[in-house]
């Protein structure tokens, strides 16, 4: 059985992961400037020309997934964790014949006393099959047949 404290728990879960994310992406790329700044200054030729490129490939890197982390972080901010639909939608905390789901972002699996729930996207295979179902409804997934139990 679901509860509704365990939707609070899993959206400060999420919100926590992608805090978390954007932080060290954010400390990543201040030291790859300050590894930039220390390179123009102790280097010169080809050797320097090699260290630097390297470095700006790793900073375009960080960048995407600062971007992708950001975008997490605003389909976060779209969750309404008190609503309840009849369909599962985004912020649906779902339970089902085989695993228990959150539908935000993918952010791995949450542990709450005895209960297991997986922090997903709807652009997931998973989530985009469990979008728009209602409580009884059976998906098929990795030929496997999953009942939608219940929907907080």
């Amino acid at each position: 059985m679901l509860n509704r404290n365990l939707k609070s728990n899993l959206f400060l879960f999420c919100d926590t992961f992608v805090k978390n994310r954007i932080s060290r992406i954010k400390n990543s790329q201040k030291d790859l400037r300050d590894a930039l700044d220390s390179e123009d200054k102790n280097s010169s030729g080809d050797k320097h020309e090699t260290g630097r490129a390297m470095l700006q490939l790793e900073q375009e890197k960080l960048g995407q997934q600062l971007s992708e982390a950001e975008k997490m972080e605003s389909v976060l901010g779209k969750v309404n964790i008190r609503s309840v639909n009849e369909t599962i939608g985004l912020g649906s905390l779902v339970q089902t014949s085989k695993h228990n789901y959150f539908l935000a972002i993918s952010a791995g699996q949450f542990k709450e006393d005895d209960q297991a729930v997986y922090c997903i996207s709807t652009s997931t295979p998973i989530g985009q099959l469990l979008l728009g179902k209602s409580q009884g409804e059976v998906i098929v997934f990795n030929d496997e047949q999953i009942k939608v139990l219940e929907i907080l």
